[in-house]
């Protein structure tokens, strides 16, 4: 069996984002192993329009071209990591709305989460699981948060240093992530083969 392929999907959207930074760090942690490929899947690349269609892909299929496009990328990977932003407690508009698109293509696989911000994204990591339950997707206990002070040293509002200065308090938890993504990927991977 080949390597579980992940996705990173950059849940916001916003020219100002911070996404990027902890993305690239993310990306560096991950082609340090030899289990699975990370690759990233950014929302901006994808024009969706606001959810429309008359019911979801789970009932009945898609007719918009990018929406279809869309769910054919996101059905190409065996495994998600969200990178999250908290937006008034919850997720990004985008990234909901990108669920709405795909709500079953990623079925029966992974998705983990890294959420950053005031409080590390806790509330809108706390929400996001909520969503892979009506998927059939499986959220992952493990999750990385950038929080508080840490976030404050590598922010734009805050010190902007580099992600290096914040890696020894988050490399445990990327690599707990990487290590639950991973394991259920395979064996779901497995499963859906079976």
């Amino acid at each position: 069996m080949s390597k579980p392929r992940i996705a990173l999907v950059v849940g916001s959207t916003r020219a100002t984002r911070f996404a990027d930074k902890p993305a690239a760090w993310l990306m560096e942690k991950a082609a340090a192993r030899d289990d699975f490929t990370l690759e990233i899947l950014d929302l901006r690349d994808f024009d969706l329009p606001m959810f429309d269609a008359p019911a979801s892909n789970a009932w009945m299929p898609s007719t918009d071209p990018k929406v279809i496009a869309f769910q054919e990328k996101v059905a190409e990977y065996d495994g998600y990591i969200i990178l999250v932003a908290e937006y008034n407690h919850s997720i990004t508009g985008p990234l909901k709305n990108a669920f709405d698109q795909a709500s079953v293509v990623g079925a029966k696989k992974p998705m983990g989460a890294f959420g950053y911000g005031g409080v590390g994204a806790a509330r809108a990591v706390e929400h996001l699981r909520l969503i892979p339950d009506a998927l059939h997707l499986g959220p992952e206990r493990s999750a990385v948060h950038l929080a508080a002070g840490e976030f404050m040293k590598v922010h734009p509002l805050g010190a902007n240093g580099a992600m290096s200065e914040v890696d020894a308090i988050l490399a445990p938890a990327a690599t707990a992530l990487f290590n639950d993504v991973v394991w259920w990927a395979s064996a779901t991977n497995t499963a859906r083969a079976a």
